[in-house]
This record gives structure tokens, C-alpha cells and sequence, in this order.
């Protein structure tokens, strides 16, 4: 243990984290460290938000603020029909690290996701997700500072490693690794780390007990070398949502507005990218581009795509055939968008953009470039989208949704209008929701596990009351609890107040970080970055 450490308290970020994951683990001792946390205090389910994913989710757990006051609704922003990777520019509200610095308090943060470009405070910050593979960190020159003292730091691990479990592995290393030497360099009052290969693992190879078992094992060895160091006062552990099987159906929510004469369709075109295309194409390569030219594939697809061969029509024959998956692993995605069905977005009148928002936008007059919805007919068209969607049951004649609302029911300050016009929530989120056209509306979940509302929350320290518990703790809950175990006061914004096992200090009001300016993730060419590795919906 390091004697003149200032640690006070330290955030334990695990993507993912909840009781289905960890109970396996703690029932075979195989996170000891992690698991004496839970043991030793008070511990329980942490409610996510609506979207529960990792770059809405986790802005709303370090600013305590709903997606509507801090701006991000997912992994991508939307200006008219236009797209980007959302970064730090996006979150329109002070982090937990930046209150501290209004109090003379210093912190490290690693990983942290949504937090490039970072801003200044006093401390030390390395990006995670939605960051390039070579972001810039702060203060300036300290990535390559890092790398010198610890060797290899990378942003996403390398997925073409042939061991797929050891690839995440170093990655969880590297966070734990770099905390400490931050720490010893900057001796933080407050640290947080964040360990995202405990989610990534689950979307890759839900069933690999053992890639599983590996990962979460390092992370309880970096977890352990950090509190036997610096010792910290109080140790929060938090995720941003949970984890778990989905027994559903996947519901095309886009198929089945066009069978409702709501969106139109085209054939060819770029498409919109899921996360793991961003994530794989752009920002692992630290992509700086945006301009695309298609490649001959892609042109040969889009001629064959106006005659009718598109590429929805060519997976069919494949998956009768048994070679679909094949295929996938295969074809580079800028030709399957370009020979694929693809939703007309200025021609429709109301469209899913990205699955993970959960939810429909409406194209609106006056607000979108070639918005076709009068602003007149808006609520009357939103009410019939609203009593449609609650309408929908699978082919078993059980509700694919458990509501579906306006946005203002879910989503509430300053940055709502960024929000879907109708909230989706899927059944217990046991259905996955897709944006893809395949003609028919349902099928099989594209991915067999995925996120849940569910995720887990510990606390321990002296000051940590252990029979007061957590209460019905939610996301919002856990940058209030933070400041309370500085004595710091939380924001008068926030949706979320400390848990009942810590003192609270109060509120008082600081200013927003919106200075009116969204910083591009990406300059020239991330088209073609994004379109190299495929899952396109």
C-alpha cells in the first residue's frame, strides 16, 4: 500500500456487469477481489436507462442527468439525414470529474466512454469507446507517456488475435495498468476506471464460457493490485446496464412501418452502420475520414440492386442453401449496402435511424432537410405510430413491446428534441429490435444475448453505511453518490440523488458544458473505414 496516497474514492466501471454474470463467477471464486466488494457492503441491482447501452448509458452515470439534458441518445448523432460518431463534444453536461475540478479536487479517469476530444480539468483522462485507436488524452503528450511506461495501450483490442479471450484480456490489463501508473503520477482524490471487454465479450462469443472466465479473472487481478496500492477511502463498483439471453423474436420495426405505408424504400445505397461497424472500421483504425468512393463490387452490386437482385434476395438463397454465415464473415459491407433494400429517408414519413436509440423519428417539416410530416399533422402522426407499435404481437400473439410513448415521457430537458419522436421498449428485452428491411418482420434475434435494464451496484469504505443498503438504486443515482463521498455537493440538474447508504452533502448549480459546438468524430474518408468489415443494417 502506498501510505501517502490521496485516493478517496474510486469508480469501478464494468460493462455489463449484473447478478446473471456475476453469480457464476463468485459462486466458483473466480473474481475473489470483486467479489469481497460485494460481500463486505452494501449491494444490489442498478435500474438502467432507456436506451440501456454503453454510449448513451454511460454519460448518464457520470453527469446523473437523463439523455434528454446531456444529448446522447446513442452511438451516433443525427443532423438531418447525416450521421456521426458521437463524441465528447456531444455530452452538454459536466462530468463528475469536472465538478470535483470546480472544488479544487483532482482525478484519473481511464476508459471512460464518450470523453474524446477531452476537455480540461485537473488530473489525467484516457478515452474509451467511440474514441479512435490513437485518441488524443489529457493533458496533451499523454498517451504516448503511458505507452512508454506501461508498453502496449490500445483503445479496442485487437479482434483478428487468434485468441479472441486473451486479446480482451490485455485489454483489461492495460486499463488496470495505466490507472496505476496515472495514479502514482498524478495522485488523484478520485479515480475511475472502466473495463469494457466484459460487454464486447458477450456480443462476440456469448457462449465461450471460458473467454468469459479469462476476462473477468484479469480484471479482479487488476482490481486487486489497485486497492492494495492506493487503498481507497470508498470503492463503488457500477455498470451501465445488464446482460442476458434474448428468448424472443427479432422485430424489423422498419419492415413493418412499410407495411404500414410509412417508409418508403430504394434499392442500393451506404446505409446505417451498427456500433461494431463504427467501432471496427473507423475508430480502431483511427480513422480520420469521410468521403467514400464505391469500389467496383460496390457499383457492380448497386446496378444489379436497380434490376431487382438485391442483397436481402441473394441472403435468401444463401441462408436456404446453409452458406448465409459464410457469407457474412465475407463480403466486405460497403458491397452488401450497396446491393441491399434500403430505407428512403427523405421519402418516408416516419423511420428507425439506429436500432439502438429504441425508437421512430418522424420526418418532419421544417426540422428535417426534406421532411414530408406537416408540423400540423405531427401529433395525429405520432399517436397513430404510437397505438400501431403498442398493437404489434409476434406470430405467437404475444406483445413484441412493453410501451411505447412519446419522448417526453422518457427523455426531459434541453437536448430531448435530439430524441426519437415515439420510445420503443422491448418486452422485457427478450425481443431485438432491428432498423433492417428483410421482408418479412420477423425472424430470428441477430444476436443471441444482448443488453438488459438490469445491472449491479457495490459499495464499500468506512463511510459506507452497510445497513442502509441501496434502495431502488438507478443509473442516475451514482455521480451523486461519488460527490457525497467527497463532501462534494451534487448539480441541482441531476435526475438522480446519492443512495442511502452515504451521506448526502446537497445540491448546488454549475453551469453546462453545451458551448453550442459539436466537434466531427472524423474528417475524410470513414465511409469506406466503415463499410470495410460489414454490419450494416
Amino acid at each position: 500500500m502506498t501510505d501517502n496516497s490521496s485516493l478517496r474514492t474510486l469508480l469501478v466501471g464494468i460493462d455489463a456487469a449484473c447478478d446473471r454474470v456475476l453469480a457464476p463467477l463468485f459462486e466458483d471464486d473466480e473474481v475473489p477481489t470483486l467479489e469481497s466488494i460485494y460481500r463486505d457492503g452494501p449491494n444490489g441491482t442498478l435500474e438502467s436507462q432507456i436506451p440501456p447501452w454503453t454510449a448513451s448509458a454511460w454519460p448518464s452515470l457520470y453527469t446523473g442527468k437523463n439523455p434528454g439534458k446531456h444529448g446522447v441518445f446513442g452511438f451516433l448523432r443525427f443532423d438531418g439525414y447525416d450521421w456521426d460518431v458521437v463524441n465528447a463534444s456531444d455530452v452538454c453536461e459536466p462530468t463528475i470529474w469536472e465538478l470535483l475540478d470546480d472544488h479544487g479536487l483532482s482525478s484519473v479517469v481511464v476508459n471512460a466512454p464518450v470523453t474524446h476530444p477531452p476537455r480540461a480539468f485537473d488530473g489525467a483522462l484516457i478515452p474509451g469507446y467511440t474514441a479512435p485507436e490513437d485518441p488524443d488524452c489529457h493533458p496533451e503528450g499523454l498517451l504516448e507517456e503511458v505507452r512508454e511506461a506501461i508498453g502496449e495501450y490500445r483503445v479496442y483490442p485487437d479482434e483478428d488475435a487468434a485468441d479472441l479471450a486473451s486479446a480482451y484480456a490485455d485489454c483489461i490489463r492495460m486499463r488496470g495498468e495505466a490507472f496505476c501508473y496515472l495514479a502514482d503520477r498524478f495522485d488523484p482524490a478520485f479515480g475511475f476506471v472502466e473495463f469494457q471487454g466484459t460487454d464486447s465479450i458477450y456480443h462476440e462469443a456469448p457462449d465461450d464460457d471460458t473467454a468469459i472466465r479469462t476476462i473477468y479473472r484479469e480484471l479482479d487481478r487488476q482490481l486487486e493490485s489497485i486497492l492494495e496500492v492506493y487503498d481507497p477511502d470508498t470503492v463503488i463498483v457500477a455498470s451501465d446496464h445488464g446482460m442476458g439471453p434474448y428468448r424472443g423474436l427479432e422485430f424489423r420495426v422498419n419492415e413493418y412501418l412499410r407495411a404500414e405505408g410509412l417508409v418508403e424504400t430504394r434499392r442500393g445505397g451506404d446505409g446505417m452502420p451498427t456500433w461494431a461497424t463504427v467501432r471496427d472500421d473507423a475508430l480502431k483504425a483511427g480513422a480520420e475520414a469521410t468521403d467514400h468512393r464505391p469500389g467496383l463490387g460496390e457499383r457492380a452490386m448497386a446496378t444489379a440492386a436497380r434490376a431487382g437482385l438485391t442483397s436481402q434476395r441473394i441472403g435468401a438463397v444463401l441462408e436456404r442453401l446453409g452458406l448465409d454465415d459464410v457469407a457474412a464473415k465475407h463480403a466486405p459491407a460497403g458491397v452488401v449496402s450497396a446491393g441491399a433494400k434500403q430505407v428512403d429517408f427523405p421519402a418516408s414519413r416516419a423511420y428507425v435511424r439506429s436500432r439502438i436509440e429504441l425508437g421512430v423519428r418522424i420526418n418532419l417539416e421544417g426540422r428535417e432537410p426534406n421532411g414530408v410530416v406537416p408540423e400540423a399533422e405531427y401529433e395525429a402522426v405520432r399517436t397513430r405510430l404510437i397505438d400501431a407499435l403498442r398493437s404489434v404481437r409476434t406470430p405467437d400473439g404475444e406483445p413484441v413491446f412493453e410501451d411505447v410513448r412519446p419522448r417526453e415521457e422518457y427523455f426531459h430537458g434541453p437536448e430531448s428534441e435530439r430524441a426519437v419522436d415515439v420510445v420503443t421498449v422491448p418486452a422485457d428485452f427478450e425481443h431485438f429490435l432491428s432498423a433492417t428491411l428483410r421482408d418479412e418482420q420477423f425472424g430470428p434475434p441477430s444476436e443471441p444475448w444482448n443488453h438488459k435494464l438490469e445491472g449491479t451496484v457495490a459499495l464499500s469504505g468506512a463511510a459506507v453505511d452497510h445497513g442502509a443498503g441501496v434502495g431502488d438504486a438507478h443509473l442516475f443515482d451514482i455521480a451523486p453518490t461519488v460527490l457525497a463521498t467527497l463532501d462534494v455537493p451534487a448539480c441541482d440538474r441531476m435526475d438522480g440523488t446519492p443512495l442511502p447508504c452515504v451521506n448526502p452533502v446537497g445540491v448546488q448549480s454549475y453551469p453546462r458544458t453545451d458551448d453550442g459546438v459539436s466537434v466531427e468524430t472524423a474528417d475524410d474518408g470513414v465511409e469506406q473505414r466503415l463499410a470495410d468489415l460489414g454490419y450494416l443494417e
